[in-house]
């Protein structure tokens, strides 16, 4: 699917302020399609009072390069209000990854220093807040993609982190998406610990191993490897 590019507005943020509402935070989640690692959300709220000029460059963290996305996660974590929730791989493989998806932008609410009064979301829906779902959110609104900025540069440092523990899966440059190198390593290597059982390469890497996988309370026992080939 090619990513939606367009370039941020306050536009639901103007909204929300026109109607009272002071603490508006974006919120999104980063980590949702590779194999391993957890699950990351962040949550940012602008604040009208004290806009800055960095704003502008705001985007969804997928279309910046890692030196932006740097320099724009330092501005936010030094200029805004933010949060960041992580659910681990085996709260994926437990309770799955739409849970995991929200459960991660619950606890970057959470984590905020103030409840916010209305929240903006990249799709997904949290009625135990005052919420405004929005599709291409972390394309489209100023704070969802300040969001996404925070939640891809921590999940990225998560993985960073994991590399010397698993060099061979290369997470350092993958950061746990399904690159050719990572599905030869998984092959070679089979899963390691923080590789996630509920997605089905994984599962496929274990059944040739002759694994039995547990995944969300179902043991799924391993395919005859003359079935894999």
């Amino acid at each position: 699917m090619a990513m939606y590019q367009a370039v941020p507005t306050l536009n639901a943020e103007l909204r929300a302020w026109k109607r009272g509402f002071r603490h508006v935070a974006g919120v999104d989640e980063a980590g949702c399609g590779p194999l391993a690692g957890p699950v990351v959300a962040g949550a940012a709220i602008l604040e009208p009072g004290r806009p800055r000029a960095w704003w502008a460059d705001l985007r969804d963290s997928k279309m910046l390069q890692a030196p932006e996305r740097e320099r724009l996660a330092a501005a936010i974590r030094d200029e805004c209000a933010w949060g960041v929730g992580i659910v681990s791989h085996e709260e994926i493989d437990e309770h799955g990854l739409t849970w995991a998806r929200k459960e991660a932008m619950r606890r970057a609410l959470a984590a905020l220093p103030v409840r916010p009064d209305v929240v903006l979301i990249d799709a997904l829906s949290l009625p135990e807040y005052r919420h405004h779902a929005i599709i291409h959110g972390d394309a489209l609104v100023a704070s969802i993609a300040a969001a996404s900025i925070v939640a891809k540069t921590t999940r990225d440092a998560i993985m960073a982190d994991y590399h010397p523990a698993y060099p061979e899966y290369g997470f350092k440059s993958n950061v746990g998406y399904a690159t050719p190198e990572h599905r030869r390593a998984l092959d070679e290597h089979g899963p390691c610990d923080i590789h996630r059982r509920l997605f089905a390469p994984v599962r496929a890497a274990l059944h040739a191993r002759g694994v039995t996988v547990r995944v969300r309370g179902l043991d799924v026992e391993p395919e005859p490897v003359a079935a894999l080939a």
